[in-house]
């Protein structure tokens, strides 16, 4: 699909979802993913603050009844509990908000992300349809409106909030402290089909980025670096942290960063940025110098499965500090789950634990 196709598709995408107004500027050099720091960097803005009023004007919107399903108390356990799977969640839905409503949310949800990862989710959405076409009404609801908003305390207020955009194939969690800091772990993005097969959206990819880059790092190895990064030849089913509430920090494997020549690093640098920009550029910008200040040659990849498109495969990218995992197994290889983890700090853990920790001291 060329760029005009694709621009044209996702502006009906979004317009079909409620999701607007992103597109309405979208320049070729956003279409054509621009993952360079310059890039990450460019109209940086103040995201804590920006979410602040983005959530508050939301809340405002709502009526008494939609208020008492879209926020959650902040110490509630589900903040805590996120899910990737077509069933109910808890907040409140695209389809109980009217149209004025959804511009805010969605308003919300693009302080987050960046316009490429706002065109993601999108496209993740997207495909719902395409899945209850496939499945004949055999599966699981498949409806592009069951997306679910929830706030977690209120936004504008002195103290902790969160807030979380969550339904099939997507978790992106939010965790803010003094309005000034901003936590955005876990953050899910899955696709299925990973690749349209059929139709007039035949060859539509939402995660083309994370699989073929992760390939071309692969090939670009060598017969002794490929020995130490495949792990093993058959991939697991899933994603190994699933909907953990903290991931495990494993003794990391495969092949170590610093064991790779320039060119791969740098490979592996835009893998990184692939998935840490999907996000708003100063969440990206603090993601990367986060792995950077860890210790970029400390960073571990891994895989496991086989190596054409056809064939189930897994890689994880582990680093002192977080966790990335993709896997593409199900489905005859044709069903993406992804996930970026923080070991200390999801949720806002490492967070909260010092804004505490300075208001009792």
């Amino acid at each position: 699909m060329d760029t005009a196709g694709r621009r044209e598709f996702l502006k009906q995408a979004v317009a079909g979802l409620g999701l607007i107004g992103v597109l309405r500027e979208q320049s070729d050099r956003h279409l054509g993913f621009d993952l360079s720091a310059a890039g990450l960097q460019s109209g940086l803005i103040k995201t804590p603050q920006s979410m602040a009023q983005a959530g508050e004007a939301f809340l405002n919107s709502l009526s008494a009844g939609q208020r008492t399903a879209a926020i959650l108390p902040f110490q509630s356990r589900q903040r805590q509990e996120f899910h990737y799977t077509p069933d109910p969640h808890v907040g409140i839905t695209y389809k109980q908000l009217d149209q004025k409503q959804r511009q805010l949310a969605d308003a919300l949800l693009r302080v987050g992300l960046s316009q490429r990862g706002f065109v993601k989710a999108a496209t993740v959405i997207s495909l719902e349809p395409i899945l209850r076409e496939e499945e004949r009404g055999q599966g699981p609801e498949r409806d592009p409106e069951l997306y679910y908003y929830a706030l977690f305390g209120e936004p504008g207020s002195s103290k902790p909030w969160g807030w979380r955009f969550e339904g099939h194939h997507i978790s992106l969690n939010f965790t803010l402290v003094d309005d000034e800091h901003i936590a955005s772990t876990p953050s899910f993005f899955g696709a299925h089909p990973a690749e349209v097969e059929h139709g007039p959206r035949k060859g539509v990819r939402a995660l083309a980025g994370e699989e073929d880059l992760s390939k071309m790092l692969l090939k670009s190895l060598d017969q002794q670096q490929r020995a130490q990064a495949v792990i093993s030849k058959s991939a697991p089913s899933d994603i190994l942290s699933g909907h953990s509430r903290k991931a495990d920090p494993i003794k990391p494997v495969g092949l170590q960063a610093s064991r790779m020549s320039g060119m791969q690093g740098e490979i592996l640098m835009n893998l990184l940025m692939e998935y840490a920009g999907s996000m708003s550029s100063d969440i990206a910008t603090a993601r990367i110098a986060n792995l950077r200040a860890a210790g970029f040659g400390d960073i571990y990849f891994a895989w496991a499965g086989g190596t054409e498109r056809s064939q189930g495969h897994y890689y994880r990218i582990q680093g002192p500090s977080f966790l990335l995992e993709y896997d593409n197994v199900q489905d005859d290889a044709n069903h993406i789950h992804s996930v970026w983890r923080d070991f200390k700090n999801d949720f806002g853990m490492d967070l909260l634990a010092e804004h505490y920790k300075n208001a009792h001291s």
